[in-house]
């Protein structure tokens, strides 16, 4: 309750992390145990903290494991005011978001993380990673310092869901800008030798809409979405707008057809280009910048981090479901990072809204599993 009322979003995790440290030093933990990296100062935006790792040494033999989650929420969080009602949490304020995505994550891996040295319990090694700016293109993960990690073999992700879902697959995303450029005039005296930049982003919108290319995408037996997000432009009514900068994502679990998502964009763009001029016959121009924010991957269920995970559920009599899913997670990057991560849920319902929850069966389920796989408990002999 107190994580999800942090105001924390993408670049602002510095409370949570202290937060973290604060809790696991109150049971014992040792300063030299943590670790920051500088990822926040590469990152687009430049943030208060870099990824945080808590590593401890195992009192079993075994590989070393690690348990994960991010530290931001979207930004329709901020305000969140939890309350609990029955066996759900939301938010007080009707005009925040909870914030369970992804303070619960959070909450399940610090709770694990304090109880273990807490209560002394046998181990293997363990790491704990919390990283910062995930909603904003898993930008924290994708820059983390490996070396601080300590080599884990096994890697398990907390994030939206289920307790029972198995997230084995994630698509990829690219994140583009598009800098419209028209020309300005009176909009009132001579709106006819004006350029509308906002004109060609609305021309080169529709264009997209119409022809199956925005929202969910389905083409010659491919799948994937697009999204234009972000429009910023315009100063004034009374001006004809002379540039626009839109923001748009294309994903698709097929490189291939994502790159097709993405030229379909761009030419619907230099299409209203050509289509929007003023009396004199002159247009605009465009300009486009972007980049892969993460790649899809997949994991085997042969997987060992997928086999262990599932065993866990299965010790406390809960049947796995593998899923793939069409966002992004930080076990995106891992895998890229050459760690297979499975990531499970931990209770968290319609996320990035409103109207989001936390049902606290399920979290307290996902507690329950993370018990198991920290202390490598997950066969169902030992479910006893």
């Amino acid at each position: 309750m107190r994580l999800m009322a942090i105001p924390a979003t993408s670049g602002g995790e510095a409370a949570v992390a202290d937060f973290i440290r604060s809790e696991l030093e109150k049971v014992g933990a040792t300063p030299s145990a943590f670790s920051v990296d500088r990822a926040q100062r590469r990152t687009p935006i430049q943030g208060d903290t870099g990824n945080l790792a808590y590593k401890v040494p195992g009192s079993l033999r075994g590989p070393r494991r690690m348990l994960m989650a991010h530290m931001d929420t979207v930004p329709i969080c901020l305000g969140s005011q939890p309350v609990r009602r029955g066996r759900m949490v939301h938010s007080a304020n009707p005009k925040s978001g909870l914030g369970a995505d992804d303070r619960a994550g959070v909450a399940v891996t610090l709770f694990v993380a304090r109880e273990l040295q807490r209560l002394a319990a046998p181990h293997p090694p363990l790491t704990f990673l919390w990283t910062i700016q995930e909603e904003n293109g898993l930008q924290g993960v994708r820059l983390v310092r490996l070396g601080m990690l300590g080599k884990p073999s096994l890697a398990f992700n907390w994030d939206g869901g289920a307790a029972h879902k198995l997230t084995i697959g994630a698509t990829g995303g690219y994140r583009m800008e598009i800098e419209i450029r028209g020309l300005a005039s009176h909009a009132g005296g001579a709106p006819d030798k004006g350029i509308s930049a906002i004109s060609i982003a609305s021309v080169a919108i529709a264009d997209l809409h119409q022809n199956g290319w925005h929202g969910l995408i389905h083409k010659h037996g491919k799948a994937g979405t697009s999204n234009v997000g972000i429009i910023h432009g315009g100063d004034a009514t009374n001006v004809v707008t002379d540039q626009v900068v839109v923001k748009a994502e294309a994903r698709s679990h097929d490189p291939k057809f994502r790159q097709r998502i993405v030229r379909e964009i761009e030419q619907a763009f230099r299409r209203a280009v050509k289509l929007v001029r003023n009396a004199q016959g002159k247009r605009g121009s465009v300009k486009f910048s972007g980049q892969l924010d993460y790649e899809a991957f997949f994991l085997d269920r042969s997987e060992p981090c997928v086999q262990v995970a599932a065993a866990a559920l299965e010790s406390l009599g809960q049947e796995p479901d593998l899923a793939i899913t069409n966002g992004g997670l930080d076990a995106n990057w891992m895998f890229a990072h050459g760690i297979p991560t499975v990531t499970l849920g931990c209770g968290q319902l319609n996320q990035h809204t409103v109207s989001e929850a936390l049902d606290l069966h399920m979290f307290e389920n996902a507690c329950r599993v993370a018990w198991h796989l920290a202390t490598a408990t997950e066969s169902k002999s030992d479910a006893t």
